[in-house]
């Protein structure tokens, strides 16, 4: 039975919420989210995979043989392409759906993988790892997209957290291949799961809000339906889809229009400073230079042995973030982040500055990994998956395309400058100048956080909306219409 219209004013709908006893089931969502972000593990296995073959490719007999210099450009470049790929994907899932752009992103991915593997050359090294890092870009904006418009509140956060739990795995996996010390057969092993990806996900339903947004409702309707379980009554939430998508269209902004709302400016300012102190952190440099990391510090365990137990603990930490998230609130989560991880980098800063003043560290040599390991949890936890969680709940829906590809593209060129200035950094001003700066970085992100993010925990989307622009609920007004069900009627005005 779907829900009676109650209330019509300034194009939206309040609805009854109608008897359901019936739940929706958990299970399709989670399924349909894993799918998708097969394709995020991708993206973290390029991530680890400098680390496993960058030492191999720079031994003497090495074909090719690559310079530390071409080094920092193949570490690098993956997020340069990112960073090109990021900025059409929006518009392009958009025009063919979500689910049809994954698919199409598993070409450029395999591919990417079979020059890696092949190359004679270091300019075929270049092309692979910038083909692969577009693709990855595209699907930073179009995977998160999808998860977004097919989950239910309640899970929407965890559903969220799986994006960068997926590229953890990712990471993982790379460092447990890179085991087998042949470039060749660890990109190779690498080009497996883009393929794994392309099979599993093809069956997944498309997204139902792109599906309305097309007008191919009995399609949406199939989808959501699917996503729900087959005895859950969708109406009621189609409708309330298709009347955020008709606002949506009536109100379709443009970038000048981004920048002409107080709560779209505050929304941007919020999202790209999040995107600034993740990649700030300096997170990528420790992931992809992780074996050289530990090899400087004189750490007992081999480099390939630390980097896979970072990657566990990395992994085993996204996971915990999942089940918080929804719990605990994002703010909280990123205060805890950003303190503790400039903490721990503030201890490697001073272990490399006591090893360069000559003084004897072999009783502290598990004091890197350590702190490493400690950094790595806290940003797993807080600031490696929610800002890209944030950034989909900030906002609306007629700029989210522009945001999305905006905010996107800018993580990945402050990646791609991370990651390419951090060996001139270490060459230059030394580690522990280095991390003192890294560390810098995290406690300004502290402070941004506490004074400017705002708490979108339990929240639905046009909350947000409100808190951003300087409006707020002023009432819920609940009223009991039967045993069995209850009107709730929420309205707004500025403040």
């Amino acid at each position: 039975m779907a829900g009676r219209v109650i209330v019509s004013e300034n194009s939206r709908t309040a609805l009854t919420l109608t008897p359901n006893n019936v739940q929706a089931k958990k299970f399709p969502q989670y399924l349909a989210a894993i799918l998708a972000t097969l394709a995020a593990m991708v993206g973290g296995s390029f991530m680890s995979w400098t680390s496993s073959a960058l030492p191999l490719l720079q031994e003497p007999c090495s074909v090719p043989h690559i310079t530390d210099e071409e080094g920092s450009w193949i570490g690098s470049l993956l997020n340069l392409g990112a960073f090109v790929g990021a900025l059409p994907a929006g518009l392009v899932a958009d025009r063919i759906g979500r689910r049809t752009t994954l698919c199409v992103l598993a070409l450029p991915l395999v591919t990417s993988w079979l020059l890696i593997a092949f190359s004679g050359s270091v300019a075929q090294l270049f092309v692979g790892r910038f083909l692969g890092g577009f693709a990855v870009g595209a699907v930073s904006v179009a995977a998160p997209t999808y998860i977004a418009e097919l989950a239910e509140s309640s899970i929407r956060g965890a559903l969220g957290t799986l994006f960068q739990l997926q590229i953890t795995i990712g990471v993982l996996f790379g460092y447990l291949a890179g085991m087998v010390g042949d470039p060749r057969a660890l990109s190779l092993t690498c080009c497996a799961l883009p393929v794994l990806f392309l099979v599993t996900f093809f069956c997944m339903p498309e997204s139902p809000v792109f599906l309305l947004s097309k007008n191919r409702k009995d399609d949406a309707k199939k989808a959501l339906q699917w996503f729900r379980g087959k005895d859950y009554d969708v109406e009621d939430e189609l409708t309330k889809m298709l009347d955020t998508i008709q606002e949506a269209e009536r109100n379709k902004a443009s970038l000048g229009d981004l920048l002409s709302s107080r709560g779209t400016v505050r929304a941007l300012i919020v999202s790209l400073g999040l995107m600034t102190f993740q990649q700030m952190s300096g997170v990528n440099a420790v992931i992809f230079y992780s074996g050289k990391i530990f090899e400087a510090s004189g750490s007992s365990m081999s480099p390939t042995t630390a980097s896979i137990v970072i990657g566990i603990v990395q992994v085993l930490a996204t996971y915990v973030s999942s089940l918080l998230i929804d719990r605990a609130g994002r703010r909280i989560l990123l205060l805890i982040s950003s303190s503790v991880m400039g903490l721990c980098l503030s201890i490697l800063a001073l272990y490399f500055y006591l090893q360069v003043q000559e003084y004897d560290v072999r009783s502290i040599s598990w004091l890197p990994l350590g702190s490493v390991s400690i950094f790595i949890i806290v940003f797993s936890v807080g600031f490696g998956p929610i800002p890209w969680i944030m950034f989909g709940e900030l906002f609306p829906n007629n700029v989210k395309g522009v945001a999305s590809a905006i905010t996107a593209s800018f993580n990945w060129i402050l990646a791609f400058t991370v990651t390419k200035v951090f060996q001139n950094m270490l060459d230059l001003l030394g580690s522990p100048v280095t991390f003192c700066i890294f560390s810098a970085m995290c406690v300004t992100g502290t402070i941004f956080t506490a004074i400017l993010v705002p708490e979108t925990k339990g929240k639905d989307l046009k909350e947000i909306q409100l808190e951003l622009s300087g409006e707020k609920s002023t009432r819920e007004l609940e009223s009991v219409v039967s045993d069995s069900r209850k009107i709730t009627l929420s309205y707004t005005k500025p403040v």
